[in-house]
C-alpha cells in the first residue's frame, strides 16, 4: 500500500510560484528602488530566457559575484528555473581561490555587480562574463519563458564553496529538495520565526552559505527583502533600518557590535526592529545585554554551508520559563536546539555518541534531508562524513532534551597541561570588559603547559586593558588556570572572508612567540 498523497516535486519553483502569486504584493527593496515579487518573478523568467540565449542548459553552472541586490535575488530563481546550478562566488575570496572555485564548480557564465568586473582575475573556461547593467538591459529586451524545464527535486540548484576546511575552498552542492525544506522549516515559529508581516535585512552576503537561505525563506513567507549592496557601515545600516522600517535583520557579531552605540544614542528610530539573527560566531553577553535593553531579541543561530546553511537557533523551552532575564540570557547565548527535520549528537573521539548529560563534551555531529553527505568532486574529506552524519568539527555538550552548546572548534581549543580551555567561553568574557571591543583567543607555545591562551584584543576608542587588568575582571568569570598568559593589543582583528575571527592568520603572527 502507498499514501494517496499527491507526489509534486520540491524545487526552487515551487517556491517561486508561491512568491509570484499568494505574495505577489511582497517586495524587493535595494539601492536602485522597490520592486514587487509579481514584478521580479517577470524579471526572473525573462531572465532564463536571456541565460538560454548565452548558451545555458539544464546541468550548467552560473556564477554570481555580485553584493546583496534584487538582481542577485533574481539570479537566485532564474538559474535553477532554468534547470542550472547558482554558484554564488565568494567576492572576498583572493585570486588565485576565485579561479581554483570557478574552475572547479566549471561555472560557464558569470554574472557580476559591474563594480565587481574590475576585480575578477582571469578566468580561462567561463564563455560569458557580464556585468549586472548589460544583463538588465538584455532581460529589459527579452521576452519571459514560458517552457521551463522539469527538474528533479533531487537535482542540483545552487553551489556554495566553503572556506572552512583546510586547503583550498570545498563545493557543498544544494539540492532543489534540501533548499526547499530548509526555507519551510527556517520560517517556524521556533526556528527564524520570519512571518508576512516581516521585514527582512539580510545583512549577510548572499555570497556567503547561501545567504544563510534568507532569499528563499522571505518570498516563501510573504516577507519582504531590503537589501542594503556592500555598504555595510552602521550609517547606512541605521539609515536603512529607519527608512525601510525593518523588523528582522541577520549577520555576524562584528555588524551589530558596530551599530549598537549608534542605536544606544538614539540618533536613529530603530523602534520597528524586533529581531537579530547572529551567526558565524558565538553572541558576546554585552552585545545581547545591549540590545535586550533596546527591546531588541538576540537570536543565536548556528549552522555551516555544510548543513545548507541554518541548522539551529537558541530559543529557551517550557523548562527555562521561570527564569529571570539574566538567567534566560545565559541560555540564549548557548547555541539552542536543532531544527526539526534534523538530527544531532555529541560523540566521542572514538565515535561512541556520549550520554546528553549537559557535561559531556564530544564532537557535534548532524544529519538530515538540507545536511551534505560529501564534497562536489572532493574526496580529500570524506571522512567528514560517515552513515548519513557530517563531523561538524565542533566540541559541544547536548542536555537532555537535546539543547546544545558549542564551547569550540576543536582545532580552536588550548590544551594547558592536558585540559582543555574553551577559546569562545573566555573571548566571550574577556568582550564583557568595558574597554574591551573584541578578542580573540589563541593557543601559544607554553615551555611548561604544552599550550597557554593569549588574548588579541582590539580596544574601545584606543584605550587598552592591561593583562593585570583583564586578570582582575576575569577572576569569578573563568578558572584560574584559563587566565590568559599574555594580551596583544590590535587595531582590528583580523577577519576572514565571511567575517570571523581568523584564527589561522592570527596564529601565523605569532608563530614564533613561546610562553615561559
Amino acid at each position: 500500500m502507498r499514501g494517496l498523497i499527491g507526489g509534486q516535486p520540491l524545487t526552487v519553483g515551487a517556491i517561486f510560484e508561491r512568491m509570484r502569486t499568494v505574495n505577489g504584493d511582497g517586495e524587493v527593496v535595494d539601492a536602485r528602488g522597490r520592486t514587487t515579487y509579481r514584478d521580479l518573478a517577470d524579471r526572473v523568467l525573462r531572465l532564463v530566457t536571456v541565460l538560454r540565449d548565452l548558451g545555458v542548459r539544464p546541468g550548467d553552472r552560473v556564477a554570481s559575484f555580485a553584493n546583496n541586490s534584487a538582481r542577485h535575488v533574481e539570479l537566485y530563481y532564474a538559474v535553477p528555473l532554468a534547470g542550472a546550478v547558482l554558484h554564488m562566488v565568494n567576492i572576498r575570496l583572493h585570486d588565485d581561490q576565485i579561479v581554483y572555485v570557478v574552475g572547479h564548480a566549471g561555472d560557464t557564465v558569470l554574472i557580476a555587480d559591474d563594480d565587481l568586473l574590475d576585480r575578477l582575475p582571469e578566468l580561462p573556461g567561463v564563455k560569458h562574463v557580464l556585468g549586472m547593467d548589460a544583463v538588465a538591459a538584455l532581460v529589459d529586451g527579452a521576452a519571459p519563458c514560458d517552457d521551463l524545464p522539469v527538474v528533479d527535486e533531487e537535482d542540483p540548484c545552487g553551489i556554495c564553496y566553503t572556506s572552512g576546511t583546510t586547503g583550498m575552498p570545498k563545493g557543498v552542492v544544494f539540492s532543489h529538495r534540501a533548499t526547499y525544506l530548509h526555507a519551510m522549516a527556517a520560517c517556524m515559529a521556533d526556528h527564524l520565526a520570519i512571518g508576512h508581516h516581516d521585514r527582512v535585512l539580510p545583512v549577510v552576503p548572499l555570497f556567503h552559505a547561501c545567504g544563510w537561505g534568507l532569499p528563499y525563506i522571505a518570498p516563501f513567507t510573504g516577507a519582504d527583502l531590503v537589501m542594503c549592496g556592500g555598504d555595510t557601515s552602521p550609517e547606512n545600516l541605521a539609515r536603512t533600518i529607519e527608512r525601510e522600517r525593518v523588523t528582522w535583520a541577520a549577520g555576524v557579531p562584528t555588524i551589530w557590535t558596530n551599530l549598537l552605540p549608534l542605536a544606544q544614542r538614539g540618533a536613529f528610530d530603530f523602534s520597528s526592529l524586533k529581531t537579530i539573527g547572529i551567526g558565524g560566531a558565538a553572541t558576546p553577553a554585552p552585545l545581547m545585554e545591549g540590545w535586550d535593553a533596546l527591546g531588541v531579541e538576540i537570536l543565536q543561530i548556528w549552522g555551516m554551508t555544510e548543513t545548507a546553511p541554518v541548522a539551529c537557533t537558541s530559543r529557551p523551552r517550557k523548562r527555562h520559563a521561570g527564569l529571570s532575564a539574566e538567567e534566560r540570557r545565559v541560555v540564549r547565548l548557548k547555541t539552542g536546539t536543532i531544527f526539526a527535520g534534523l538530527e544531532a549528537r555529541v560523540v566521542g573521539e572514538d565515535g561512541t555518541p556520549l550520554p546528553w548529560d549537559g557535561v559531556s563534551v564530544g564532537e557535534l555531529e548532524c544529519r538530515g534531508p538540507w545536511v551534505a553527505t560529501g564534497y562536489y568532486d572532493d574526496p580529500g574529506l570524506g571522512d567528514r562524513f560517515h552513515d548519513g552524519w557530517l563531523r561538524t568539527g565542533d566540541m559541544a555538550y547536548m542536555e537532555p532534551d537535546g539543547y546544545f552548546k558549542i564551547v569550540d572548534r576543536s582545532k580552536d581549543l588550548v590544551k594547558s597541561g592536558g585540559e582543555w580551555i574553551s577559546s569562545l567561553d573566555l573571548e566571550a568574557a574577556i568582550m564583557s570588559h568595558p574597554l574591551v571591543r573584541e578578542a580573540a583567543v589563541v593557543g601559544v607555545r607554553s615551555v611548561k603547559w604544552d599550550e597557554r591562551p593569549v588574548a588579541v584584543v582590539a580596544p574601545v576608542d584606543g584605550v587598552a586593558p592591561t593583562l593585570a587588568d583583564l586578570h582582575e575582571h576575569l577572576a569569578g568569570r573563568v578558572a584560574k588556570w584559563w587566565l590568559p598568559d599574555d594580551v596583544v593589543v590590535v587595531d582590528e582583528i583580523p577577519k576572514t572572508s565571511v567575517g570571523k575571527f581568523d584564527k589561522k592568520a592570527i596564529r601565523a603572527s605569532l608563530a614564533n612567540k613561546e610562553l615561559p
